[in-house]
């Protein structure tokens, strides 16, 4: 059975998609904004929703200006809290959050997903990232992010710390015995006294196992070190596989380094991200997508070619980038990638317009259609074995998410590839997840099974 995620971070992932006519401008900001998106995408009995946070306002002014336009992952609100709102509104969604290694402790992280996995009553789910913004950094006392060999070794030590913390009580800790007045049996509470080089925890975690014995672990990114962490730990990888190809080879390496790990197959769901602008006719589907392109404002548009061009805000918008251009002295790391682009683009003939309005409506991963044509792309992917579902990152809020629950979804089940009801109430049963096993009872099991 297909698995299908929503990403619903603030407004969409159209950078313009605050100024499309039926998204509510300030919606990012407004609790009622988030419960409409979560009541579309549990009655389309969507596994789980996705929220991909930042610990601060990430993206650059250049040119100056466009950041005051950009209106995307500006203000929002912080989403453990927004998901225990969810949680109270929903029954079956599962809830999964970005939280960063890089400035959060580990036990607090265990601490705070473990409640939202209770008040949940077992849907919550944490996504490992280890940041990659001077942005948030130096929100944090930093200058800029640490290098990428401490960042994950870093990453990789706090999950550790983290799910060991999950593990603190047995799932038959708790007797609650007011007649012994046993409240738990302190056998089946067990310390961490974790010693490593970034974190020294004891424990034990003052939370208990929920439903689905701890939440859900998710891991984001392409790295090398990102993928042994999903390898280790993770449950469910999104990914940014653009073609079939990319999806086929990245399948086939974390199936590699779960064994490595010494993983069933069957411990991982890979969902890569799948932006879909879907219409009741091919017409329909194709003019929702131009009707957002066409709110680019254009030095936002010119905001996504600066890391690549610098800063084109003084030419021609509607004329090709001039033969004599140059990168300007602080681009120079990345000219050999920026004057391949540059020599591609004066081969199209692309105007600058042209050149902004493809980089900002992400072009190459965008899928435009009917719900049948979409599905088509879907079935074939998941035939192929190039992942177990997908993570739909919609480019606009709330209409997006309505478009999933009343066009791709009634489709998707037409062909028997989704389900019809919720399997379970847990995100782990929804997910066809093998049950959570406590290290300390496994290991009691191994010690009182007969040899």
């Amino acid at each position: 059975m297909m698995r299908l995620g929503l990403s619903m971070r603030g407004l969409g992932y159209h950078p313009a998609a605050w100024r499309h006519p039926d998204v509510p401008a300030n919606g990012a900001s407004q609790i009622e904004h988030y419960h409409t998106v979560a009541r579309h995408a549990e009655r389309g009995k969507i596994d789980m929703i996705f929220f991909a946070d930042g610990a601060g306002v990430r993206a650059k002014d250049t040119p100056r200006g466009s950041l005051a336009r950009l209106g995307q992952y500006i203000t929002d609100i912080e989403p453990t809290v927004l998901l225990a709102s969810i949680s109270a509104i929903t029954t079956h969604l599962g809830l999964v959050t970005t939280a960063s290694t890089a400035y959060n402790e580990p036990y607090n992280l265990a601490r705070r997903f473990a409640g939202l996995d209770l008040m949940s009553h077992g849907r919550a789910g944490w996504n490992i990232v280890a940041s990659w913004s001077n942005e948030e950094a130096k929100n944090f006392g930093l200058e800029q992010v640490r290098d990428y060999n401490e960042r994950y070794e870093r990453a990789a030590e706090c999950a550790d710390v983290v799910t060991g913390l999950w593990d603190s009580w047995e799932d038959d800790a708790f007797t609650l015995d007011k007649d012994s007045g046993v409240f738990f049996d302190d056998t089946r509470m067990h310390r961490l006294n974790h010693e490593g080089k970034h974190f020294k925890v004891r424990g034990p975690l003052n939370a208990r196992p929920s439903q689905q014995g701890r939440p859900i672990v998710v891991q984001a990114g392409n790295s090398p070190a990102g993928r042994d962490i999903g390898a280790k730990h993770a449950e469910v990888i999104y990914t940014a596989s653009r073609t079939v190809e990319e999806a086929l080879e990245y399948y086939a390496d974390m199936r590699e380094r779960l064994e490595a790990f010494g993983r069933p197959t069957d411990a991982l769901r890979v969902m890569p991200g799948f932006r879909t602008y879907i219409g009741r006719s091919r017409d329909e589907a194709q003019e929702k997508f131009e009707m957002l392109q066409g709110l680019i404002d254009p030095v936002v548009g010119l905001s996504f070619l600066a890391d690549t061009f610098g800063d084109l805000s003084g030419l021609p918008l509607d004329e090709p980038i001039p033969k004599d251009y140059t990168l300007s002295g602080e681009r120079e790391g990345l000219s050999g990638g920026a004057d391949r682009l540059i020599a591609r683009a004066r081969q199209d003939g692309k105007t600058i317009r042209e050149l902004y309005l493809e980089q900002a409506g992400q072009a190459s991963s965008n899928y435009v259609g009917t719900a049948a044509d979409i599905t088509d792309i879907m079935e074939d992917w998941f035939h192929k074995h190039a992942c177990d579902g997908f993570n739909l990152t919609v480019p606009h809020l709330p209409g997006g998410a309505a478009d999933v629950a009343d066009l791709l979804v009634p489709e998707l089940q037409r062909r028997g590839l989704f389900r019809t009801e919720y399997e379970g109430r847990t995100l782990r049963e929804n997910l066809g997840l093998p049950a959570h096993r406590n290290r300390y009872s496994a290991m009691r099991a191994r010690e009182t099974s007969p040899a």
